[in-house]
């Protein structure tokens, strides 16, 4: 009964409490709790003040999501911690947040300089709103005006060893197309624990024995170096002869190990 309570109540109730789900979670639990150890008890009881209980919360739910004065008054508001890169001694105090934990709070953010930030809000569910400042703002494609043409998600196409077909047609690939990559890598499919597919064709796979995958890694890297390797030797025997023919020679064989280096590279970052 709890379990149908907690997911008609809705996903915030795990993930985000308010001071009121809180307190309503610890009543069902100790009302649970209460039927489960009291042998003699009534069960009836119980079940009514449990479904009490749950009429209440739900539509106290209800209530707060229409009423803005209701729900600023049961989930609070969120407190200013630092404005125009000045932390707020006196909104610490008050909500009784020390100097680490705000630096903790804010290295969850990955902001580690203080002097980066601009604004922080310290919402109701206690969690850290940081606004760093525009110098120390990442540059984006739209700051360089450059256009970017929006990607769907990545999509998990092979799980526990089997083909997912409904995620790889949302991504526009075929079952076919899929194992004719797995036949390039000479992987079959039930020794796939996790396949994921992005837009461009790319496919990640993590095997049930990762360490089945080393020697292949090991070998593409090795060849990758051993073509670079012959390109610089060709470079260097071109600048160190002084015939024109075969220094001719040694730039032609350069072109081509560098075509094949480019028609390899896609397979050999695999």
């Amino acid at each position: 009964m709890l379990f149908v309570i907690a997911r008609i109540l809705g996903k915030k109730q795990i993930s985000q409490l308010t001071f009121f789900e809180y307190i309503f979670g610890i009543t069902l639990g100790e009302l649970a709790g209460f039927m489960s150890t009291d042998i003699e008890g009534n069960y009836l009881h119980g079940i009514v003040a449990l479904a009490t209980w749950f009429v209440f919360a739900y539509l106290f739910e209800i209530i707060t999501m229409k009423s803005i004065f209701l729900r600023k008054l049961v989930e609070g508001e969120g407190t200013v911690m630092i404005k125009d890169g000045k932390v707020l001694e006196a909104n610490l105090k008050k909500e009784r947040f020390t100097g680490d934990e705000l630096m903790q709070s804010l290295r969850k953010k990955n902001v580690f300089n203080l002097a980066d930030v601009e604004f922080a809000l310290l919402e109701s569910s206690g969690n850290l709103s940081v606004l760093v400042k525009q110098e120390n703002q990442p540059v984006t494609p739209k700051d360089l005006g450059v256009k970017v043409v929006a990607q769907p998600e990545s999509q998990i196409v092979i799980n526990d060893g089997e083909i997912m077909e409904e995620p790889l047609a949302i991504i526009g690939f075929t079952k076919v197309w899929l194992n004719k990559e797995l036949d390039k890598r000479d992987t079959p499919i039930n020794s796939v624990f996790l396949g994921q597919l992005d837009a461009q064709g790319k496919l990640y796979l993590d095997l049930y024995e990762d360490q089945l995958d080393k020697p292949r890694l090991q070998n593409r890297t090795i060849l990758r170096a051993t073509l670079k390797k012959c390109e610089a030797d060709l470079k260097l025997f071109g600048l160190a002869t002084k015939s024109k023919t075969a220094r001719k020679m040694y730039a032609e064989q350069v072109t081509k190990i560098r075509k094949i280096i480019q028609t390899l590279e896609p397979l050999l970052e695999r």
